[in-house]
């Protein structure tokens, strides 16, 4: 058990949120990180306790062409600046998770404007993968290399170099030293060296209790990552597209057996498999768009805050905001936003009101943190499990049908109160009888 297993994370995009220019020129610094302190203030209202944040560094673009590990991104701020964001963060008890984009890096880095200007000469030639010198690109840098994704704009470190373990292990050092961060995210990680992010996951633990280490992880078997490659979780990619298509195809089927999948996959226990559990994050299109009907934003969040795993909540989205994907870029799904525009989303924004009961209430029942998670209804349109801890018991049960439903979820014995409803029901024959409208859901509490 640590700090991660009883998380809430809130997801920042700063480059976005803040309204940054698209392309950095360099030129001067811009003190954005005043409009990122009143967020703090609202991320614990809502019943968080994390904050992963990110791209920080410098970089040319969009924060993942990195061109300086241990300078903040100047349309952003200083490194005072992220300091004083952290402490303050700190202050509320609000732990904070850096992006750590060590797969490649941007062309202006400076091991990579080595090799253009010395070539073959550099001591640097063989940081990054597949360096030909008999090679070209659209750049004419005069040699080809490996990239990510077929961009050259972002030139793949050699992570089997043990001069390129050292100099990362070097920057999680002075970002603990010098922000006094609690975790990273490893960005790209199904496609990382599982030695590599071994190394530097046992080396940033040493540094610092409890250091979270999170791996971005699309496709793959993902307990991998936690027993070999020595991470503490996962992003849950799986999950995600369950509680999309499994909406909108009327189909809870698809939501229950990725889950228990994932958890036989653990050991059947809730810490056996970590999971950073997420319905939207900055490179997929907003919830509010990929559901069919934007009714199932309440059993959608009922369950991201319930199932096991860790929830985390993308900026906007307690507003329900939109933003699809395309344009041949992402920026779409990370805009800017001004909190004081949502200043009555509390009273007058339902969703809003949800998430702020469904985050503080995780918070307060550590029964969703550890507690085990036991199936207990399971149709097309219904869905009722429990997750029970040292005697505590709640019961989740949802509904992604145009009708309303009945649901009969077996409970041990006592009066339940509803969260949501605030109605109470009491266990008759080993059941209770939940009543729910179309499209919604409900947790249940002992009295």
């Amino acid at each position: 058990m640590a700090w991660f297993d009883e998380a809430v994370f809130y997801h920042i995009y700063p480059l976005g949120l803040t309204g940054a220019e698209h392309e950095n020129h360099y030129d001067k610094v811009e003190k954005r990180f005043d409009e990122l302190i009143p967020w703090i203030d609202h991320v614990k209202k809502i019943g968080c306790n994390a904050i992963y944040i990110g791209p920080l560094f410098e970089s040319g673009s969009h924060g993942y062409d990195t061109t300086d590990y241990k300078k903040v991104d100047s349309r952003l701020g200083t490194n005072e600046d992220l300091a004083d964001f952290v402490r303050k963060c700190h202050e509320q008890g609000i732990k904070v998770i850096l992006d750590g984009v060590f797969n490649h890096t941007g062309r202006d880095f400076f091991a990579f404007k080595d090799i253009k200007e010395k070539r073959e000469n550099s001591q640097y030639k063989d940081w990054y993968c597949n360096v030909n010198f008999g090679g070209n690109n659209e750049y004419n840098d005069g040699f080809s290399y490996e990239n990510w994704g077929g961009y050259n704009l972002l030139v793949k470190l050699n992570q089997w170099n043990p001069a390129v373990q050292d100099y990362i292990c070097e920057v999680i050092k002075f970002w603990v030293d010098t922000f006094d961060i609690d975790g990273l995210r490893l960005d790209a990680a199904d496609v990382l060296d599982f030695g590599f992010m071994r190394r530097i996951s046992d080396y940033a633990r040493s540094l610092k209790n409890e250091f979270y280490m999170m791996g971005e992880v699309i496709h793959g078997e993902y307990i991998r990552w936690e027993r070999d490659a020595g991470l503490d979780a996962v992003t849950n990619y799986e999950l995600h597209k369950g509680m999309f298509s499994g909406h909108n195809e009327h189909n809870y089927f698809e939501i229950a057996h990725t889950v228990r999948r994932l958890y036989q996959m653990g050991g059947n226990t809730p810490l056996g498999l970590r999971l950073y559990n997420f319905v939207d994050n900055h490179d997929v299109s907003r919830i509010p768009d990929k559901l069919n009907n934007r009714a199932d934003l309440i059993p959608v969040y009922i369950l991201l805050y319930t199932l096991p795993g860790v929830p985390s909540l993308y900026y906007g989205s307690e507003f329900a905001i939109e933003g699809k994907k395309g344009n041949g870029d992402d920026w779409n799904l990370r805009p800017a936003i001004a909190l004081p525009d949502y200043s009555d989303a509390f009273e007058n924004n339902e969703v809003t009101k949800l998430i702020t009961k469904l985050g503080n209430f995780r918070l307060a029942h550590r029964a969703l943190s550890y507690g085990e998670y036991k199936e207990l209804v399971l149709t097309n349109r219904q869905y009722a499990f429990s997750r029970s801890l040292d005697g505590e018991n709640i019961y989740v049960v949802v509904n992604n049908d145009d009708n309303p439903a009945t649901v009969y979820v077996p409970a041990a014995g006592g009066t339940y109160r509803g969260l949501l409803s605030d109605i109470s029901l009491n266990e008759e024959n080993g059941n209770i009888k939940v009543d729910l409208a179309p499209h919604s859901g409900e947790i249940f509490y002992l009295v």
